[in-house]
């Protein structure tokens, strides 16, 4: 299947359609909404690149959230055109938020701009790693990516391996490929053949969702085992 991701020219600021800005993130910071927070660290595909942001799959989440009478609130991080290494960069700013959960979605253009693996694996470790030091309970969930065919095979089976590796690694819950059933079929995506449509963004959604509301009941439960109160 192709690969289909944020286009890697141009940074948020340039494209326009952030959902979390490093003032944004402080807002959140600052809020006295204290519910921990699913952190969305992603490219173009998580901010909803050309959506409405209540139509990204993070807001729909939030929506699975709140039915499900759990105690989430979701923090888009999404920037288009964000590469693996960029996410690291912005990763502390992040961790200020009380992130209980890390859905992870970087790499995408990283291959489209033919960047080497071994960088894009060190980067989303490093990411992982961090993570967890600021916040030794947060749980990650591993978005997976797909290379494009023209890179070659070899490319390909390296860049496919280093999503199951590193949540094998971190023992996280993993998403083989976010976007199944949505990359390559025109009437999911948009004009440009790259980005999800409202549509394809719900169907993004219901895959995270299989994954990550046992994630979440989970950790409930663990909190609960822990206060009993």
């Amino acid at each position: 299947m192709l690969l289909v991701a944020c286009s890697p020219e141009g940074g948020a600021e340039a494209r326009g359609d952030a959902r979390v800005s490093r003032d944004a993130v402080g807002d959140e910071v600052r809020r006295e909404d204290t519910r921990p927070v699913v952190l969305f660290l992603g490219t173009s595909l998580t901010a909803g690149y050309g959506l409405p942001e209540s139509e990204a799959f993070p807001a729909r989440i939030q929506a699975r959230i709140d039915a499900a009478g759990l105690d989430y609130r979701v923090v888009n991080a999404g920037v288009s055109g964000d590469t693996s290494a960029g996410g690291l960069r912005r990763l502390d700013w992040l961790l200020r938020l009380p992130v209980a959960v890390l859905v992870l979605e970087l790499g995408a253009n990283d291959m489209l701009r033919g960047q080497g693996v071994d960088a894009l694996r060190a980067n989303l470790e490093a990411i992982v790693d961090r993570t967890r030091a600021a916040h030794p309970d947060a749980r990650i969930v591993i978005a997976g990516m797909r290379a494009a065919p023209n890179l070659g095979p070899d490319y390909a089976r390296a860049f496919d391996a280093v999503y199951p590796e590193l949540a094998e690694r971190a023992g996280a819950a993993l998403v083989p490929f976010l976007l199944e059933d949505v990359a390559a079929r025109r009437e999911l995506n948009q004009a440009d053949g790259i980005h999800p449509t409202a549509d394809g963004h719900a169907r993004i959604a219901e895959r995270i969702w299989q994954t990550l509301e046992p994630v979440l009941q989970e950790r409930v439960g663990s909190d609960r085992v822990l206060d009993p109160h």
